[in-house]
């Protein structure tokens, strides 16, 4: 790994976030409107821009603030919300991260990686439930090396089912860094993003919370993206486990990597997500941590971060009960998960012993979100057609920082989710989803896509499936 790893200096530096924050003020009034309106012409914060913005607590000016965070998200994504299950492939772990349920010395945790077989099983499932986009989740496990993930990801693509054969049409992996060979390796699969979470910027927190096995080291994982973007893939996600440690340094850090990734190779994250600690089985820590992030705080991380990164899609967990994950998604999130289990085998097996990685705060199918989405407004969504068009790295970039993406999006949400009312929702879901469909139809602004969207969306009325612009 020594041979391979980044110069980290140059993608974090410590202390230009500490002297950031040091010298951050609140801003006054002409000052918010000057930031605001910069946000608002989707031209992204400098670091010590979002700095400022995390000092206001005047109610007034955080609702201005929770405003054009909103403005943001609907320009370039628009009520759409893109809906995913995390399918989780192993819980065996080498690490002892000191947050987490899955790790090495949890001795009241049965272990185990699920074989091809079984991760088609659990991928059956799934169709059959309507899903169309995965998540793999693989623990830091020798097991789970690059074979295993193109096994697993072979696996999920060769599962039909349903009256209409479908399969899912986008996997996505959350696993640890791999080395520039395995990422050639991993590409030809099929992958879609590839996530690793930094977890914390925060050096010496890093080394506290990650004491063993490969995680351990901080370079290793901060310069994955030199190896992933080089071999051909550039889709990434990044992210932060807030709780870890201050949130606004860990914010700032967040956001100067998505900076250095956008210089350094014109693509930034495609995806950030904004995960809290959770209790965790056999995890003190998850519950002690000085550093949990209340709920007003976490507001304003996902309004700053809609703001300085305006055209990355955020990823909200299943982690947030019900009605906070409305209050969040007003202000910037496009994808969700639902109905997740977060235990390999948890979809097919619903074994009450088997303990998750982190306790679930929204429990509701995903049937029910898919209506309660449609009573709040939203555009359910799973398309998959940029990924499979080539509109994916510095393509995709293009057409998301000016907020052209829509041309696309509104289109393929509109196909996608008609399929799933006419496949797999409720009588009620299906009310309100011809509802919303019949609302946004006449928001897309051309008319020659306009009327190729009602061709497609009367083609899958006739039976016709996977239709995409």
């Amino acid at each position: 790994m020594g041979t391979q790893q980044t110069e980290t200096v140059n993608i974090i530096d410590e202390a230009i976030i500490s002297r950031t924050l040091e010298e951050a003020q609140a801003p006054d009034e002409g000052r918010l409107e000057e930031l605001l309106a910069k946000a608002a012409s989707l031209a992204g914060l400098t670091l010590p821009e979002a700095a400022e913005l995390m000092l206001i607590d005047d109610p007034e000016h955080l609702h201005e603030m929770f405003e054009t965070a909103r403005a943001i998200k609907q320009r370039i994504y628009g009520n759409r919300i893109v809906l995913f299950a995390p399918l989780y492939i192993s819980n065996e772990c080498v690490g002892n991260c000191l947050y987490c349920s899955f790790r090495r010395d949890n001795k009241d945790l049965e272990r185990r990686t699920l074989d091809p077989d079984e991760i088609r099983r659990e991928t059956r499932w799934l169709i059959e439930h309507g899903y169309k986009r995965l998540l793999l989740v693989f623990g830091d496990h020798p097991k789970n090396n690059v074979e295993h993930m193109i096994e697993g990801i072979e696996a999920c693509y060769s599962v039909h089912a349903g009256e209409h054969d479908d399969s899912i049409r986008r996997v996505n992996v959350n696993a640890a860094p791999l080395t520039s060979e395995e990422f050639v390796q991993l590409k030809p699969a099929g992958l879609g993003t590839f996530q690793v979470f930094q977890e914390t910027y925060h050096r010496e927190t890093y080394e506290r919370m990650h004491p063993i096995g490969p995680k351990a080291n901080y370079d290793w994982r901060l310069g994955v993206w030199d190896r992933c973007l080089p071999s051909g893939i550039d889709d990434i996600g990044l992210g932060v486990l807030y709780g870890l440690y201050d949130w606004r340094w860990d914010t700032l850090a967040m956001l100067q990597h998505a900076e250095y990734l956008m210089q350094t190779y014109h693509v930034g994250p495609h995806t950030i997500s904004t995960p809290r600690l959770e209790p965790a089985l056999g995890s003190d820590f998850s519950t002690h941590s000085p550093w949990l992030v209340s709920d007003d705080d976490f507001k304003k991380i996902v309004a700053i971060i809609r703001m300085a990164v305006p055209y990355t899609g955020m990823i909200l967990s299943t982690r947030e009960r019900p009605e906070f994950r409305r209050e969040l998604m007003e202000l910037g999130f496009s994808q969700v998960s639902a109905g997740s289990r977060t235990s390999p085998g948890g979809y097919t097996e619903h074994n009450p012993d088997d303990a998750p990685q982190f306790e679930v705060g929204d429990h509701r199918c995903l049937d029910e979100v898919m209506r309660n989405l449609c009573e709040q407004g939203y555009l359910p969504s799973f398309c998959t057609a940029c990924y499979r068009s080539g509109r994916t790295g510095e393509h995709f970039m293009e057409l998301a920082k000016p907020g052209d993406i829509q041309t696309f999006c509104l289109p393929n949400a509109l196909i996608s989710f008609k399929e799933y009312l006419l496949d797999y929702a409720s009588p009620e879901t299906r009310v309100e989803g011809e509802r919303i469909i019949a609302q946004h139809l006449p928001q897309i602004s051309s008319d020659a896509i306009r009327r190729s969207t009602e061709d497609k969306l009367r083609r899958t009325e006739e039976g016709e499936r996977d239709l995409f612009v």
